[in-house]
This record gives structure tokens, sequence and C-alpha cells, in this order.
């Protein structure tokens, strides 16, 4: 029994009475002997979570063993304690924790003032749990939200807390809660998260008729001090009857402010945030149901500086890391971005907003013939065949599963189908359990037992890596095909230094499977440029494990089963025909996806320290002239003659202040960032990714005339529509007056700070050069690489530099006195800058 025994008990109740010789021995949590089945270090059959067959499989051989060996039984057990201690060995992984969907409501609407603290409830914001588990804490049942604050506020300092609660949960019972809390009356505010679905279990709409009117009208009666609605689209309020009057409406952009204002009213007070379920608006849009704004965002790379602020003011997923030759920087995820459009608040002029037209569609690429593809020798069903399907949340994983059950029952096939999601359809880890055979009635178990994987089809490697799929890996008997493009997690949006280790889970999974039985294909890229959106990704997958011999159905099944599922036919038909493609020809299928003349320059990564340098020379020249390239390759020249002449053969120091000298020189002012924006092929590249009548319109702060917000005090951005690209063509063109007495913008503080920061920094590397030995190369490489965390425009970059300039110091107290200094925490530097 999982969790407590109680059948177990019951069981043992009614046999108690029995004369001894009549008395059977009841074994299940506890043995004959009253005691665990095994010490409590070891618990084969724990009181907590559920029990897989392995642990089942375990007791069971214990207990056979007193009377019975088998050799059968004996390598078995063998199996699972190898396994258990291959997985009990430290490994790098990552858990995919489940998080907000891109766009979603909650990434805003669960944000409180600082020094504030809310209450989590039930539904998908449960998840500010460990989303902002630094503001969110404790949850109750459902309806129960914001109750405990009744009991506990009269025993702490802190005056007011914030409650979440979703309208679906408000609907069920918790308006109870908030009657409750204006009885006591202690000081909460309820903020009512009115998404237009209950969202954690699918999109069911409200069980009942409610809307954000009469949620005014019933909390108003129910007595709260002051009610406020916060919304992305207060314009349409001025349509609305039924308010309960005095309701103010506010923009979500005053949501601090009005956070701020209602935490100081005494007693009880409901902040009803309106917002529709992001993923709602991607079903509705789909069906036609709700506007779809001709409106998407863009990052120019060139003047992203990778500072992750654009993050921190969206907390959204379709923002994703893109590794450029200048370093990381970010990208949109056209194919997942939900068009909330937080993310342009982030303070950063490299945003622009295409309006009107839409994405381009994909030119039919020339497919070669599939008839031409060899037919694979398919899997025979001598017994069950297991596959194992790991992925990411609301990707599709669960569709392969569908597909791949309803091929086999169109071949007469036995097959069963059990999905392991939970929250997963919010970004977590997903696992499809599928059991092959040639009748239903071999199919005795649908879960996949321990090693009894015979493909994982590792749509996502980091799940593909879990010690849950590890588990049913087997040397000899498993064959992988893994995804090697791995999609970012949201840790991502708080660290914009996260690293995934793939190489050493990808090592992880070949070690489980063995080296010859894993294919890694980058599938993700390669789908979206060949079909025009991430989600064709998982057919892909079938397609290139199919043409690998790995799944036992045929192709003509699987192809009707796609056609019976009724949703994108034709791009999923395709989807498997260019995983089949690229299971024979991987390399015509990159050409393919992924022309040469497509790829763009800042894009390819330098192959050689020699690349690096004439890379960025070539920039600096294209930035300011050629005097002030010779500048930086002369000083990086030296660097490198004095790292050969005091640690020949290293060249660790010179590569990274060929990096990290080459970012403070090319600062990004007024008139780099017009020049990048103009001069640059980004225009040329919005051309090829939009079609129809657009405008671009950029999203800036512009130091000298930007408006702070009043709360902040940091600059506003503001909107600039397509003649910012004519002043901008202009100012590129002034260059020529950076650093001279006519520079109206070298004038600032920050730009000041910048030009010094340069000569700094040259003075630094001069030290290091004078102690430089080949025992202080890493120490020496890594104070070089400090420019690396500046990163950012205006306050942001403040900030950063702070923090930078902290660590330098820490490192440079190192260097200067071995011999007592505490040596600094090393911090991975990422080879690219």
């Amino acid at each position: 029994e999982e969790k407590r025994q109680l059948i177990e008990y019951q069981l043992k109740e009614q046999l108690y009475n029995w004369p001894d010789a009549q008395r059977p021995r009841v074994i299940g949590k506890y043995d004959e002997h009253g005691e665990w089945e095994v010490h409590r270090s070891e618990w084969l059959l724990p009181a907590a979570g559920e029990l897989t067959p392995a642990m089942i499989a375990r007791v069971i051989a214990q207990r056979i063993g007193k009377f019975y060996t088998s050799e059968t039984i004996m390598a078995r057990l063998k199996f699972l304690e190898a396994k258990e201690a291959a997985l009990a060995r430290p490994r790098a992984k990552v858990a995919r924790i489940p998080y907000f969907c891109s766009g979603c409501p909650h990434n805003t609407s669960t944000k409180v003032p600082e020094g504030s603290k809310a209450l989590a409830g039930i539904g998908c914001h449960y998840m500010a749990i460990w989303i902002r588990a630094d503001e969110t804490m404790t949850f109750t049942q459902m309806g129960g939200e914001g109750a405990p604050w009744i009991g506990i506020s009269p025993f702490t300092e802190t005056k007011h807390v914030f409650a979440n609660l979703g309208d679906g949960t408000y609907f069920h019972s918790g308006l109870l809660a908030i009657r409750a809390a204006v009885a006591a009356g202690v000081n909460i505010t309820y903020k009512i998260l009115f998404n237009d679905a209950v969202a954690m279990t699918g999109g069911q709409p409200v069980d009942g008729q409610l809307t954000v009117a009469m949620v005014t009208r019933q909390v108003a009666a129910e007595g709260v001090k002051k009610v406020v609605v916060v919304t992305d689209e207060p314009e349409k309020y001025q349509t609305v009857t039924g308010m309960e009057p005095g309701v103010a409406v506010r923009h979500r952009d005053d949501l601090d402010p009005v956070q701020r204002d209602l935490r100081e009213i005494q007693g009880t007070t409901v902040l009803i945030y309106d917002q529709t379920c992001a993923a709602e608006k991607r079903r509705r849009r789909k069906r036609g149901k709700f506007p779809d704004p001709a409106k998407r965002v863009v990052i120019n790379e060139l003047v992203c500086e990778g500072c992750g602020d654009c993050s921190v003011k969206s907390n959204c997923l379709s923002v994703v890391p893109l590794e450029t030759e200048f370093g990381r920087k970010r990208a949109i995820d056209q194919s997942t971005c939900n068009k909330d459009y937080s993310c342009v608040k982030g303070f950063c002029p490299s945003f622009v907003t295409v309006e009107g037209g839409q994405l381009r569609k994909k030119k039919p690429v020339v497919q070669e013939v599939l008839s031409a593809l060899p037919q694979p020798q398919l899997p025979d069903l001598d017994k069950p065949y297991g596959i194992l399907v790991t992925g990411v949340g609301g990707t599709g994983v669960v569709t392969i599963g569908a597909l791949l059950g309803m091929a086999a029952h169109i071949e007469g096939k036995g097959a069963a189908v059990l999905d392991m999601t939970g929250l997963a359809q919010k970004g977590g880890s997903v696992y499809s359990h599928i059991r092959l055979a040639r009748t239903p009635e071999e199919i005795h178990a649908v879960r996949i037992a321990a090693g009894e994987a015979r493909l994982v089809l590792g749509c996502d490697m980091i799940v593909a890596a879990s010690d849950e799929a590890i588990a049913k890996m087997q040397a000899g008997s498993t064959r992988a095909v893994i995804n090697g493009d791995v999609a970012t997690t949201g840790e991502f949006t708080k660290d914009p230094d996260l690293q995934v280790p793939t190489r050493d889970m990808a090592d992880s999974i070949r070690e489980a499977c063995g080296p010859a039985a894993c294919d890694f294909v980058d599938a993700t890229p390669l789908a979206t440029a060949l079909l025009g959106d991430s989600i064709a990704t998982n057919l892909f997958m079938v397609g290139y494990a199919w043409q690998k011999g790995l799944i036992p159905i045929g192709e003509a099944a699987i192809t009707q089963a796609i056609e019976l599922n009724g949703a994108a036919v034709e791009s999923n038909k395709k989807a498997f025909d260019w995983g089949r493609r690229a299971a024979v020809d991987v390399a015509s299928v990159e050409r393919a996806a992924t022309p040469p003349e497509a790829r763009p320059e800042g894009q390819r990564l330098s192959q050689s320290l020699e690349e690096t340098i004439a890379r960025r020379r070539d920039f600096l020249a294209a930035y300011q002239n050629d005097a002030y390239a010779r500048r930086y390759e002369d000083f990086v020249g030296r660097v490198r003659a004095s790292e050969q002449a005091r640690a020949p053969g290293s060249t660790q120091v010179t590569s990274m202040v060929a990096r990290y000298l080459f970012k403070l020189m090319a600062y990004k002012d007024e008139y780099e960032v017009a020049r990048l924006h103009t001069q640059t092929d980004f225009l040329k590249r919005l051309e090829s990714q939009f079609e129809g009548d657009f405008r671009i319109v950029m999203h800036l702060a512009p130091p000298l005339w930007a408006k702070a917000d009043p709360v902040t005090g940091e600059p506003r951005k503001r909107e600039f529509g397509p003649w910012m690209l004519s002043a901008m063509r202009v100012l590129a063109k002034l260059k020529f007056l950076r650093g001279t007495a006519l520079d109206v913008f070298g004038y600032t503080k920050e730009r000041r700070k910048e030009r010094a920061l340069i000569a700094e920094y040259e003075k630094v590397v001069a030290e290091l050069l004078e102690g430089l030995d080949p025992t202080r190369i890493d120490l020496a490489a890594e104070i070089a690489s400090i420019p690396e965390f500046i990163r950012g425009y205006g306050h942001v970059k403040d900030r950063h530099l702070a923090d930078a300039k902290s660590r330098e110091a820490q490192l440079l107290d190192e260097w200067r006195n071995p011999s007592r200094a505490k040596p600094a925490k090393r911090i991975p530097i990422r080879a690219a800058a």
C-alpha cells in the first residue's frame, strides 16, 4: 500500500483471533517480527510517496529468498542495486521545475512591493512559492486563502500581508475567507487573480457566471475597506456596467503604487487583477476567438548587454539566451511568445516592436524524395516494447503518446500509455510511458520498470538525464534519441549566467545506455527553421527514431494517426518526414534549415584567438575609426607577447583581455546604439523575418530626456515611431564627435565612467603581467574577465558595476597578497564576451 498501511491493519485485525496454526502470516509495511521490512535508512516500502515496481519486486524477492534461490532473481536484484548506486553518485543535473507560462498574468500579479510578503493560494499562482520564494510564503486549502493570517497577525510585528486568491477559488469558496478576514479586522489585501479560466487543471471556465463587476459588488457588500481593479486593458472598462461605485481602474503598470497604497489601509482591502490566462489566449487565438494583435517584440542582440533586466521585469520564459560572438545575449522565442509585452520594460534600447504585418511564412524547402530513404528494420514484438518519452510540459509530449498508441491500435497491436504530468503543462517535466505488444493481453503493467525502456525519446535532455529517466535505461537493451538543443529553465529568469551542464548530462545518458546506443540531434532549431514553429520538434524526433528502426509501428499507421488527430496535420507529417531525413543525412537537413548565407555574422563564433582579435579590431574600426582599432590591437599584442615570455604556451590571459578590453572600448553610447540599429544587418533581418505592411517602433529612455518613474525613480521608457530610425541614421554618422568637446552625450556621468573604465582596466592588466607566472594564470585570467559582469544601461549598469568592482577588489587582494589572502570563490568564465 502506498502511504499509510490501512488495509494491512484491517486485515491483521480480522485475523488476530484465528488459531496460531491457521492464522496466515501477513507481510506489508511490517514483517512477521513487527519490524519495518528493512532498516529505516533504506525503507523499501516507505510511508510517504509512491511505490515503484522495483521497490515491490525487491521486497518480494527478499521473501522468496527465504525458501528459494534463482539466478534470474539474483541478477535482477543486482541490476537494481547497481542502478540505485549509480543514481546515488553525484552527477551534473538540472531540475526542470514547473513555471509560469510565457506571458502569464501571474508573472506580474504575484509581485509585491519591497518589504511586503504574500500568502500563496491554490491555483497556478501557487508556483509563486518557489518562483518568488523570498516574497511568497505558506499556503492553505482551497478557499482558505489568507485565513491563517487571522491567527498569525496578533503574534508578529508584520503589520500587513497580501493573499493570492484565484477567480475559480473565489467562486468556489474563497469569498468566505474574505468574509472571515473582514470580521476579524486584520490588515490584509486579497489579490483576486481574475484570469478567466481554471488554468491549472486544463483551462476550464469558472463553474458559473462571474465578472469583475460582480466581484467588486460582492466584496464591497462584505465590508472591505477599498477595492481597486488593475488590468492590462483599462480602456475596456469605459463600457463596463454594474461596477461598485468608487472602484478605481488602474493600468497594470501602476500595480506597485496601488499595492503600496493598499497596504497602508487598516483592515481588509481587495485588489482585482484582471488579465486573461496566457494559455487560454493562445488556445482561443488558434480558434479565432480572441484578439491577436499584429505586434511582436524583437531584440537587437548587438545592442543587448545580456544584463537580464528584461527577464526581471517580465519573468517570461520566452526571453531566451542567445550565445553570440560577443557574449550571451537575449532573444524572443516567437514560437512560445504570448504577446504580453512586459519584456520591453527592461531598461535597454535593444527592444523594438514590429507593428502590423506578420511573421514571414517559411518558403517551401525543396525536400528530397522521401521514397529514396531506406526502409528501416522495425523491432520485433516478441515481448512488450517500452518507449519512454521525456519532455517539457506544453510542448506536445502527451500527444506523442496518444499518436503512437493510436497507430498501434490501427495495426491491431496492443498499446498502453501512461502520462506523468502533474503541473508539468506549466513548463515542468513530462514522462510518457508507452508500452507496445502484439496483443493487449501481453501488457501486464503500463509503467516502464527500471531498466526496461527499449527506447528513450528525449525531447528534452534535462528531463532525459533525470533520475526518473536514467533509472529506466539499461546498457545493452536501451537506445536513446535525444534532442541536443536544451530549452531554458525558469531559473534563467533569475540567473542570467545560468549554465546548463549539457555535456555532463549527455555523458550520464551515454553511461546509462552505452555510448553506441545514443543519438543526439539538435531537433528544436532544425524543426523550427524548417516548419516555422518549435511545436514540430517532437514529431521530428519521432521520425528520427522511427527511421533508426526504434519504433515497432509502420509508417502508414503513424501517418493515419496524425490525420485522425486532426491538428496541424500537414505540418506534423512534414516534421515526421524531416526527422526521417535527419536520421539518414543530418547535414543535408541542416543546410536546408539554415543556409550559410542566412546565419547572422554575430552568431558565428570565432574558432581561434587570431580570429577573435581580428573580428574585434574590425568592429572597433566601424565603431570609431582605424586608430581606435589599432590601439586595441596593439595593447592585446603586448599582452600576448608578455604572456608568452612569462608563461610559454599559454594564451588564457590574452584571450580574456582580447574579449574584455574590446567590451569596454565598444561601450554603447548614443552613437553606437544608433549605429547598431541602422548600420548593421538588423533591419535587413527584420525584413526577412516579417512580411506585410509593418512599422518599427523603438522603446527607448534617452538619458537627456527620459522622465523618472515617481515610485522607483528609474527613467521611464517611451515609444518612438519609425521617424526615430531616420534620426538614428543621422546620429550614427556623428560618431566622430565621440570624446571631443562637441560630444554632448560624453559629459554625462555614465559616459565619463565608461571612458575611465578602459584606462582602469589597462592599468590592472599591466599589473597582472608584471607578476604573471605559470602558477598564477587562472587567477590572472579571472581578474581579466571581470568586465564580463559589467552589463546593462543606466541604473542597471551601475548596479552590475558595483558588484563587479567589489569582486575585482577581492581578487586583486588575493593577487597582491597570495600568502595571506583567503582565496575567493571561483566564478566560471564564459568563453565569449
